[in-house]
């Protein structure tokens, strides 16, 4: 970026904070945010004249107004795709981990408590033959279902819209118009929807108490979906088998339950934390930037109907 452009960077990777945030929609011609960087109403209202773009880095962009950009003729675009297979394979890893209690496995070993092999230590669940639920089937949960599908599961999914009729058969996926009807019946859930307004606590207190006892919920999507709290009172109770996540609601009250709960695998947001990852998503944000410097849309950019 700096070879083509004159360049304002941040001193270390943090969240800038607001006074910075609102200096450099004053200034900047084009704003390089990430999902750290809330860009609301009231920060967009302080742009000044010459910001035309806002080049997120990341593929969501729920941290940012897009409606209220595009009303103030400020452009969004986003870094779609490059992540998809980073994240699918860490929503595997998480299906796996919380399965097979791997964690536990881990712990066993690096506080020197196995003493030798027996038949009946941490046992826990074969995922071939098992119904996997998918929730949001665009890009990453298409991937996710092409993997399960190599463990044997049974893929179904809920999306807003239903997959063509040959995308379904290629990735041997069963539609479920109802959603209620489809977690009813999963023994593994996985959250691959983008947090909006209509998707903001979709997986609810009675939503999540229509899952079965045995059913595991896996979430590399966004915290918001899920109702952390409903579902750490479920986990803790025993009403759900397991959880795998690698996001959280903003506040992040019902982690810290969460982390003293065996059944329950935590990350830090890493599902798509690879290094090509990284370094495809600063490639697409140049790219935008350089196609809009021209003269042209951002190839990336983004709508607020595509929300």
């Amino acid at each position: 970026m700096t070879e083509l452009f004159d360049v304002t960077l941040g001193p270390e990777d943090r969240p800038m904070t607001r006074s910075e945030l609102t200096e450099a929609m004053r200034t900047a011609d084009v704003l390089v945010p990430n999902l750290r960087d809330r860009i609301d109403t009231g920060l967009i209202a302080q742009a000044g004249p010459n910001l035309r773009l806002i080049a997120n880095y990341g593929a969501g962009v729920d941290h940012i107004d897009v409606a209220t950009c595009r009303e103030r003729g400020i452009l969004v675009s986003n870094t779609p795709g490059v992540v998809t297979d980073d994240t699918a394979d860490m929503t595997m890893a998480l299906i796996l981990a919380v399965t097979r209690r791997i964690p536990e496995g881990l712990a066993m070993m690096q506080s020197d408590r196995f003493e030798g092999w027996s038949p009946g230590v941490l046992l826990g669940g074969r995922i071939a033959g098992r119904r996997l639920g998918i929730l949001g089937m665009g890009r990453i949960g298409q991937a996710v279902a092409r993997r399960a599908n190599a463990f044997g599961m049974q893929v179904h999914y809920h999306n807003r819209r239903r997959l063509r009729e040959e995308t379904e058969q290629e990735l041997s996926a069963t539609y479920w118009e109802s959603l209620d009807q489809m977690v009813a019946r999963m023994d593994v859930l996985s959250i691959n929807c983008p947090h909006t307004p209509s998707t903001y606590h979709l997986m609810n207190a009675r939503r999540l108490k229509l899952m079965k006892p045995g059913a595991v919920i896996v979430n590399t999507s966004r915290g918001e979906v899920i109702d952390e709290n409903a579902l750490a009172r479920m986990l803790k109770a025993g009403d759900l088998a397991g959880a795998g996540l690698d996001v959280y609601d903003h506040d992040g009250s019902a982690a810290t339950e969460l982390r003293s709960l065996s059944n329950v695998v935590l990350l830090p947001h890493m599902g798509s934390a690879t290094r090509e990852g990284r370094a495809e998503m600063g490639e697409k944000v140049i790219i935008n930037i350089k196609t809009f410097a021209d003269g042209h849309r951002p190839p990336d950019q983004v709508f607020p109907a595509m929300l």
